[in-house]
C-alpha cells in the first residue's frame, strides 16, 4: 500500500461515557471492549483510510484525538483543538441529556472551525428499540445525525468513511 497523501487531525468530542473511545477502537482495531475506562486528557490513534475511486483512490491518515469528556466546551480553548480538520461529536442514545451537549459542541465546532467537516453521532443505538431511534435536535449545526453502535459495529465504518471523504474534498 502507498503512503497516505494527506493526514488529518479529527477530534472526538462528547460527554463522558458516550462511547468516543469505543467508536475509535471499533474503527481502528475492529473490536469492542465492554470494560469502561475513562479517557484522561486525550488519547491519539491513527488509521489509514482508503477513500475509494470517487476520491482518486487516495489514502487518508486519520489522526483521531479522543478527548476526555470532562473538557466540555473548554476543549476549544485548549491546545488539543488546534489544527483540527474535522470532528465527530458523540451523544449516547440511552442518555437524552447528552444530546443537548452534543448539539452545543457541534455548533461550537462549526463556529470555531467554519467549513471543516463534522459529523454528529448518536451512539449506542443498539440499546433502543428501532421505533425509539428518532432524535430531534432543531438547533444542531448539521442536518444529518449518524446512528452508530460501537458494540455491534453498526454504522461505524460508514461514519468514518463519510468524514474522511469530506475532509479529503475540503483539503
Amino acid at each position: 500500500m502507498t503512503a497516505p497523501a494527506l493526514a488529518a487531525k479529527v477530534l472526538l468530542l462528547g460527554s463522558i461515557g458516550v462511547g468516543k473511545t469505543s467508536l475509535a477502537n471499533r474503527f481502528v482495531f475492529d473490536r469492542f471492549d465492554g470494560a469502561y475506562k475513562t479517557t484522561l486528557g486525550v488519547d491519539i490513534l491513527t488509521h489509514d483510510l482508503p477513500l475509494g475511486p470517487d476520491c482518486d483512490d487516495a489514502l487518508l491518515r486519520l489522526v483521531l484525538w479522543d478527548s476526555d469528556g470532562d473538557f466540555g466546551d473548554r476543549i476549544f480553548a485548549s491546545a488539543y483543538a488546534l489544527g483540527a480538520q474535522g470532528a465527530l461529536v458523540v451523544a449516547d442514545a440511552s442518555r437524552p441529556e447528552t444530546l443537548g451537549h452534543m448539539a452545543k459542541l457541534a455548533n461550537e465546532f462549526s463556529d470555531r472551525f467554519p467549513g471543516r467537516p463534522m459529523r454528529a453521532i448518536v451512539n449506542k443505538v443498539d440499546l433502543l428499540a428501532p421505533a425509539a431511534r428518532s432524535f430531534d435536535l432543531p438547533d444542531l449545526a448539521v442536518e444529518d445525525i449518524a446512528q452508530t453502535s460501537a458494540l455491534t459495529g453498526q454504522g461505524v465504518a460508514e461514519l468514518f468513511q463519510s468524514l474522511g471523504r469530506a475532509i479529503w474534498r475540503s483539503a
